[in-house]
C-alpha cells in the first residue's frame, strides 16, 4: 500500500537535508519511492516555481499560482505514482500554502481551504513531518546562504507568522503530523526519523 509523505517547516529548518536520507531509508526496505517538491515537480510547476521564488506579486496571486502548480503536480505526478504503488515523498505540499500565504502573507484561511478542496479534495498526505525550529535559529542557518529567494529574504516576524500557521494546521488535524524538534543536532533528528520510519 503506497503512502504520501510530506516534509514541512520554515526556511532554514533543515528539512531538505533529511529528505533524501529518509527516502533512501524507505528504499532500503524494498519500497519504490518518488521524491518531488513544491512548488515544482512538473515542467510547468518548475517554471511557476521560478516565478514564485523571484517575482514580486499580490499575496492572493501567489496563493493561486501555488495551487495551480499543485494541481499539475497532483494530476501528473502524485496520483499516478500512488496508483501504481509508489511511495511519494514531497518537499512541501498544501500545509506550506496555509503557512506562507495564509500565516506569512495574510491570505484569509477560508480562501485557502476553498482552494484546497477544489484542487485536492480527498487527497491528503498520510504523514506530514513538520520540522519545527525557533525562527532565530532558522535565520542563523540561512545567513550562510549567499543566494536567498524572496521568501528567504523575509523578516523575522513573517517567519513567526509562518511557524504559528504550521502549528494551527497541526492542531486542526494532529494525527497526520509528526512534529520534529529541528533545533537538535543532525544525529538526534535522524534518530527521530528512524523511529518514524520503523513505525510506518
Amino acid at each position: 500500500m503506497s503512502k504520501f509523505i510530506t516534509f514541512e517547516g520554515v526556511d532554514g529548518a533543515g528539512k531538505s537535508t533529511h529528505l533524501a536520507w529518509f527516502a533512501d531509508t524507505l528504499r532500503q526496505r524494498g519500497l519504490e519511492v518518488l521524491v518531488t517538491r513544491e512548488p515544482g515537480g512538473t515542467p510547468l510547476g518548475e517554471r511557476l516555481r521560478e516565478i514564485l521564488l523571484n517575482q514580486p506579486m499580490h499575496a492572493e496571486t501567489e496563493a493561486l499560482l501555488m495551487f495551480a502548480a499543485r494541481l499539475e503536480h497532483i494530476e501528473h505526478v502524485i496520483r499516478p505514482a500512488l496508483q501504481r504503488g509508489t511511495w511519494v515523498v514531497s518537499d512541501r505540499f498544501s500545509d506550506a500554502s496555509f503557512a506562507y500565504q495564509g500565516g506569512g502573507r495574510g491570505v484569509p484561511w477560508a480562501k485557502l481551504e476553498q482552494l484546497e478542496r477544489w484542487v485536492h479534495e480527498g487527497l491528503q498526505p498520510d504523514l506530514t513531518l513538520l520540522f519545527d525550529i525557533p525562527v532565530e535559529i532558522a535565520r542563523q542557518r540561512l545567513a550562510n546562504n549567499l543566494t536567498l529567494d524572496r521568501f528567504e529574504q523575509e523578516q523575522a516576524d513573517f517567519f513567526e507568522r509562518v511557524r504559528a500557521a504550521y502549528h494551527r494546521r497541526v492542531q486542526q488535524n494532529p494525527q497526520r503530523y509528526a512534529v520534529i524538534d529541528a533545533a537538535q543536532s543532525l544525529e538526534k533528528v535522524k534518530q527521530q526519523l528512524e523511529e518514524i520510519v520503523s513505525a510506518i
